[in-house]
């Protein structure tokens, strides 16, 4: 099936024949060797498009063997072999450039898909550039800063290898963008891509949305439904808030990944399923795992190429230009004549620090378009919502750039004493305004009138 032979190093004789065997009945030719200085020797000969490492080898580290191939020969793509104990070593070898990894023991169709999808990416024949990074912006992101540019070039780098990624960030920055755009560079973009938000299902129906049930399995299971796991066989699993699924749920998902295999609730018998793995959440997962919300083993399987999406204030000039590219498509869906922004609401959307991120703006954008008409979008136009939080940043600024109270004008005095001093200087601070005193000491303003009321009353 392949113009050259692949290569297969792995030291331990019974393997060596079993995957052998499987790779010639599928119609491929391999050369092996059980050591890693036979196997350099083999790889500067053969000059494989695929290599096929076992991590633990006699005579030398195979992550450092792995290195080597690929600086000799940078577009081989390397599938490592690892036991299950190590999977912390597959990791680090995906991100020293593994195009895939598979953890002993895994079954005959999971290892010659890893094939199949390595063989795919040594040509181009897609629309990711020759090296392999995305030349654009894929699908529907829109932006060209330096933190974007750096998203693109890894959906490009990893889209057509079969390794799970794992996107973090917080809401609202495009995690199903990014997933939807591996997903659309991948080989497997004409199969399903079926998302999941693990953080929207009631948790005692999470384990049939995922793996199916069949009919009687539970009060309610009227008929066999399929699962997501299913749906997406062929293709892409998009697993959103992934940091939500119950612990009981992340042992049975850590299983589906070793074997590929799923159970319907319900059901006697398993199915095998091809099925890629991305998976999302705006949660550090490393930290879920320090506070045992989240198996640290799944993370592992899991965590193996990260993307994290920057929040929309660290884009710069994105915000404006994803602000007109929103601008034109509602004006054209609501029939409004919006042409341009004005350059004051470009300055502000550029100082804003939008907590929401990408989903804010296109929500601030309709809001303007639905109840306003052009041809300029004002300032005037936009949600009261955006003129507070505009207000409440710029007064978090003056705080930050006043001096300091010294503490030796407090220390001996009593804590109401201080209390009134801090209430009276904040209000004085804000133009006499006791709602912008209180939103600065995070109190409602009734607080701070009561307050203000009781001390007439005893002065």
């Amino acid at each position: 099936m392949t113009g050259r032979p692949l290569l297969l190093v792995e030291d331990t004789p019974s393997l060596q024949l079993v995957y052998e065997s499987v790779l010639r009945s599928a119609g491929h030719e391999v050369q092996s060797a059980d050591d890693a200085a036979s196997g350099l020797a083999a790889f500067k000969t053969l000059q494989p498009p695929v290599v096929l490492l076992d991590l633990m080898l006699p005579d030398r580290d195979g992550l450092d063997l792995m290195r080597e191939f690929l600086t000799i020969k940078p577009d081989t793509h390397v599938i490592v072999i690892t036991a299950n104990g190590s999977i912390n070593k597959a990791v680090a070898a995906m991100r020293a450039g593994a195009h895939e990894f598979l953890v002993k023991p895994f079954d005959e169709q999971r290892f010659l898909n890893a094939i199949d999808n390595a063989l795919a990416g040594t040509t181009d024949n897609g629309p990711a550039s020759a090296n392999g990074k995305a030349a654009t912006a894929p699908g529907d992101f829109i932006g060209e800063s330096e933190p974007m540019r750096q998203v693109y070039a890894k959906i490009g780098s990893v889209a057509r290898s079969m390794a799970t990624v794992f996107i973090t960030g917080e809401s609202g920055t495009g995690k199903e963008l990014c997933a939807q755009a591996v997903h659309d560079l991948s080989n497997r973009a004409r199969g399903p891509f079926v998302p999941l938000n693990c953080g929207a299902i009631p948790s005692e129906l999470l384990e049939s949305e995922v793996f199916g049930h069949v009919k009687g399995s539970f009060t309610g299971a009227i008929s066999d439904k399929p699962g997501a796991a299913a749906a997406a066989d062929g293709g892409t699993l998009f697993l959103d808030e992934i940091c939500e699924l119950d612990l009981n749920l992340q042992t049975k998902l850590l299983r589906f990944l070793q074997t590929s295999t799923i159970q319907p609730v319900g059901a006697t018998r398993s199915r095998k399923v091809n099925v890629r793995i991305i998976c999302a959440t705006n949660r550090d997962p490393l930290q879920e795992v320090r506070r045992g919300r989240f198996r640290e083993d799944l993370y592992y399987r899991l965590h193996v190429v990260p993307i994290l999406m920057p929040p929309l204030r660290e884009r710069g000039d994105d915000v404006v230009a994803i602000a007109e590219a929103a601008l034109a498509r509602f004006a054209c869906e609501e029939g409004r004549q919006f042409r341009d922004i004005d350059p004051d609401v470009k300055t502000l959307f550029r100082a804003l620090d939008w907590p929401g991120n990408v989903r804010q703006l296109l929500n601030v954008m309709r809001h303007v378009v639905v109840l306003n008409d052009g041809p300029t979008v004002t300032r005037a136009m936009l949600p009261f919502e955006l003129h507070h939080e505009l207000e409440r940043a710029g007064d978090a600024a003056q705080e930050s750039a006043a001096p300091q109270v010294p503490l030796e004008g407090l220390v001996g005095r009593t804590l109401a004493e201080i209390e009134r001093l801090v209430i009276e200087e904040t209000i004085a601070r804000h133009g006499g305004s006791v709602p912008k005193a209180a939103r600065v000491l995070d109190v409602s303003p009734s607080t701070l009138y009561r307050k203000i009321e009781s001390w007439k009353q005893r002065s």
